[in-house]
C-alpha cells in the first residue's frame, strides 16, 4: 500500500467534519479505504468560529480514518463553502509574436496565470480561475485552442473568490491538526466531481449541494462551469424552524425532521400524531405530523425562491435540460424532489456519490451526505492525472525542438566533416606541387 496513490478528503461541514481515504482500482473507480467523522461545533454556515473545537473534530476524524486504513494521514484536500464565496466573469487576453507557429500549453498557462492577479475587492482572494470558451484571433467559440494558429489569444474565465480570513482559519486549522493543506477546493465543485455524469454536464445541469448550514449550487452547461452561489442556509434552519414552532428541544426536532419529515404538507396524513417525552415531571408533547410538514414546507419554499433567482440570474434556466440535481444531508428529506419539480418547472433527482465508486470499507459513504468529501478525493485524483497529463503534453512539445536542435548540429557536423576533407585535399595538392 505505500507504493499506492492516496488521496484524502477533508470536509469541514456545520454539523459534521468527515475524513475519507481513496485510491483508484484498476477499473478507475474509488475505493474508500477508510473513513472517519466527528461532530461540528466550531463552524458556523461554513465559517470557523472556534479554532480549538474545529481542531479536535478534524483530529478525531483523521484519527479514525487512519486507523481504518491503517495508513498514515499527513496531507488532505480541503473543501471550503460559506457565505462569503463570490464569483465573476473576467475577460483576459495575451498577444503572442508572429513568429511562434502554434498555441502551446504554455500560452494557455500563462493567460490563466495572468487571471489569478487581477485586483479583488480588498479582504478576498482568489481561490479558483476556470477557463469558458477561448477566442483565437477574434475567433469564438474555441474549447481548447491548443495547436492553433494565431497572434492573439483571448479567454473569459470564471474567477471564484473566498474571504481570506475564513481561508487563513482554514488553513490554520489544518496545521494545527500536524496536517499539510495539499490543495483548496470549492465545495459545490467537488461535490459535481461525485454525482455528476459527464452528459449532464454537457446539457445543462444545476447541482444544489443542500448542507447543514449552506446551500450550495453550481450550474454546468457544455461541460463548463457557468455560475456559482452560496445560499446561507441549509438543514439547521430547518430543524430549528421545528424546534421553535414545535416548543421542542433541539435534538428532538433533528429526530422529527429526519424520521417523519415531508416537504410537502400535502403529501403527510393529518390524523397521523408523534409523541415527544416531555421535561422533567411534565406530560409527553404530541405533535402532528401535517404541523411538521407545513413548518418544513415553508422554509424549503424559501430555499427554492433563492436557488430559482440564482438560476435566473446566470442565465442558463432555458439550458438546463438534464434539470437540478440535489445532494447533500438535506437533500435526503422526503418529497423534497417533488416540491423542487413543482417550483422551478425542472426535472430534478436526488444525487448519490456511487457513480464513481468501487468497492469499499464503508457502505455508509454512498450516501447523499457524504457527495463533498468523496468528491474531494476525487478531486485530487484528476488534479494529479492533470499534472500527468500537462507532464506528457510538455514533453511532447518539447520533442520537435529536440529533434531539430539535434538536426542542426547534424548539419553543423557534416560541414564540419566536409571542410575538413577539402583542407586536407587542399593541402595534399600544395604539397605534391612542392615536392614535384
Amino acid at each position: 500500500m505505500e507504493n499506492e496513490r492516496l488521496i484524502v478528503g477533508l470536509d469541514i461541514g456545520t454539523t459534521k467534519i468527515c475524513a475519507i481515504i481513496g485510491r483508484k482500482n484498476e477499473f478507475g473507480k474509488l475505493e474508500v479505504l477508510g473513513m472517519g467523522k466527528a461532530v461540528s461545533d466550531g463552524v458556523n454556515r461554513g465559517v470557523v468560529t472556534n479554532i480549538d473545537k474545529t481542531v479536535h473534530a478534524i483530529q478525531k476524524a483523521v484519527e479514525d480514518a487512519s486507523e481504518m486504513a491503517d495508513v498514515d494521514i499527513v496531507e488532505v484536500i480541503v473543501g471550503i463553502a460559506g457565505q462569503h464565496i463570490q464569483s465573476k466573469i473576467v475577460h483576459g487576453s495575451i498577444m503572442r509574436t508572429p513568429t511562434e507557429d502554434e498555441i502551446t500549453v504554455e500560452d494557455v498557462r500563462r493567460l490563466s496565470s495572468d487571471m489569478e492577479n487581477i485586483v479583488v475587492p480588498p479582504g478576498n482572494s482568489i481561490i479558483h480561475v476556470m477557463p469558458q470558451d477561448y477566442t483565437v484571433d477574434y475567433e469564438g467559440g474555441i474549447k481548447d485552442p491548443v495547436g492553433m494558429s494565431g497572434t492573439r489569444l483571448e479567454a473569459d474565465f470564471h474567477i471564484i473568490t473566498a474571504q481570506t480570513t475564513a481561508i487563513n482559519n482554514i488553513n490554520r486549522c489544518v496545521r494545527r491538526a500536524n496536517l499539510t493543506s495539499k490543495q483548496l477546493i470549492l465545495e459545490p465543485l467537488a461535490s459535481s466531481l461525485s454525482v455528476l455524469s459527464e452528459e449532464e454536464k454537457e446539457a445543462g445541469v444545476c447541482l444544489v449541494d443542500i448542507g447543514g448550514g449552506t446551500t450550495d449550487i453550481a450550474i454546468f452547461y457544455e461541460n463548463i462551469i457557468r455560475h456559482t452561489a452560496v445560499i446561507p442556509l441549509g438543514g439547521n434552519i430547518i430543524t430549528t424552524d421545528i424546534k421553535e414552532g414545535c416548543m421542542v428541544m433541539q435534538n428532538q426536532a433533528e429526530l422529527l425532521k429526519t424520521r417523519f419529515g415531508k416537504a410537502i404538507a400535502n403529501e403527510a396524513n393529518p390524523n397521523e400524531i408523534v409523541s415527544i417525552p416531555g421535561l422533567r415531571n411534565r406530560p409527553p408533547k404530541e405533535i402532528s405530523i401535517r404541523n411538521l410538514a407545513s413548518i418544513i414546507e415553508a422554509r424549503m419554499e424559501e430555499i427554492i425562491e433563492i436557488v430559482q433567482n440564482e438560476i435566473m440570474q446566470s442565465g442558463h434556466y432555458k439550458k438546463l435540460a438534464a434539470g437540478i440535481v440535489l445532494t447533500g444531508g438535506g437533500s435526503q428529506l422526503q418529497c423534497i424532489s417533488q416540491l423542487f419539480e413543482y417550483m422551478t418547472g425542472l426535472d430534478t433527482r436526488i444525487g448519490y456519490p456511487n457513480e464513481h465508486l468501487g468497492r469499499s470499507v464503508v457502505e455508509e459513504v454512498k450516501s447523499p451526505m457524504y457527495a463533498t468529501s468523496v468528491g474531494l478525493v476525487l478531486a485530487g485524483f484528476k488534479s494529479l492525472d492533470e499534472r500527468e497529463e500537462g507532464y506528457k503534453k510538455r514533453r511532447a512539445n518539447e520533442g520537435p525542438i529536440v529533434r531539430q536542435e539535434n538536426k542542426e548540429l547534424l548539419s553543423k557536423d557534416i560541414f564540419r566533416s566536409i571542410g575538413a576533407k577539402l583542407k586536407g585535399l587542399i593541402t595534399d595538392d600544395i604539397g605534391d606541387d612542392i615536392t614535384y
